[in-house]
């Protein structure tokens, strides 16, 4: 691989400091994600011509780490202390919730107090969050983890951002978007011409922003460009605690309920009714499988006014009660994840 040396770039002393990246990898982390964060900075050396970037791999026992595929790791370091010049990286994958201990927090919040920057990649997110750091910060995570991140942390301005830089504080939406927020720390580092050519050498073309949403439009995803389908669409995701009835939707959008309903028959279908309902039971089943929420709780985030129409309705949809389902994932989990990749 050849490397395109960079020309008119005066590096400054503060772009000549070398930086350091500490990468703790939760148990059954993400490889893509990790990836993802680290071969930017190894290119980047290459680019730049010197080491101005370094990492460690730490864990929590010090030893070794094993990532989602099962691939191990073998760490430099345990929960050590680092310098207040380092940058840690959270990296998260698998059933994140089990991952995240008591000593991991403790940890994080230790060295956020002595002023660290700390991110979390892909779900750790969960992680970061859950030791406080997060509190009155903008932030993202895997769009699969949204629905129980929003209920555990109401004090996060949680965003379907790709990826999030808010102050010292970082995160990502999972696979991919570590490129571009590496990327992006080091045009801030040491200008876009070498973030540019660092891309370039990843065959990366595609550069995106924090302005950037992780999910794809509702007309890419459903396959349907109809303005007036996507627009309720969009207003049934975003009102699942307190459904609005088809008529009221109709209304909104400037149409019959009688249209509307063709509409979906036509491009879905499905009535609204039933559309609007399975997006209720998916949250649901998100909220049961990621969070510990009770069942009645679970219910009445997703619009459900009593347990026992819930788990009617979940049974027809899913052939299991959303009791049933708790207790096969908690058994289950090592087996069958349901966290995000």
């Amino acid at each position: 691989m050849s490397v395109v040396p960079t020309r008119g770039t005066k590096e400054t002393n503060s772009t000549l400091r070398q930086k350091r990246f500490v990468f703790l990898l939760l148990d059954r982390f993400t490889m893509l994600s990790f990836a993802g964060a680290i071969e930017p900075l190894r290119i980047a050396n290459r680019v730049i011509g010197r080491e101005a970037y370094t990492w460690v791999l730490a864990g929590e026992n010090g030893v070794e780490s094993t990532c989602s595929n099962g691939a191990s790791f073998k760490l430099d370091m345990g929960l050590d202390d680092i310098e207040r010049e380092d940058t840690i990286l959270v990296c998260g994958g698998i059933d994140v919730q089990a991952a995240t201990t008591k000593s991991i927090l403790n940890w994080l919040r230790r060295e956020a107090r002595r002023g660290v920057a700390i991110g979390g990649l892909c779900t750790a997110a969960f992680t970061v969050a859950r030791a406080g750091l997060l509190d009155g910060k903008r932030a993202t995570i895997h769009w699969e983890n949204q629905d129980s991140f929003l209920e555990e942390f109401e004090d996060v301005k949680l965003t379907k951002s790709v990826f999030v830089i808010d102050g010292n504080r970082m995160s990502t939406a999972g696979g991919t978007a570590s490129i571009d927020m590496m990327l992006k720390i080091i045009a801030q580092d040491h200008g876009e011409e070498v973030a540019n050519t660092v891309a370039d050498q990843l065959i990366y073309s595609a550069i995106r922003t924090d302005q950037d949403t992780q999910r794809l439009s509702i007309p890419t995803r459903i396959g349907v460009r109809h303005p007036k389908l996507s627009q309720v669409i969009q207003m049934m995701e975003q009102n699942i605690e307190d459904p609005i009835s088809p008529a009221d939707l109709a209304t909104d959008v400037g149409m019959s309920t009688r249209q509307l309903e063709r509409l979906f028959r036509r491009y879905l279908n499905r009535s609204p009714k039933r559309y609007y309902m399975e997006l209720r039971l998916q949250k649901a089943r998100n909220l049961l499988m990621q969070t510990d929420m009770s069942v009645i709780n679970v219910a009445l985030a997703c619009g459900f006014a009593s347990p026992s129409h819930f788990s009617k309705c979940y049974r027809a949809h899913y052939k299991t009660t959303p009791y049933r389902e708790r207790g096969s994932h908690g058994a289950q989990a090592i087996a069958t994840p349901r966290l995000s990749v």
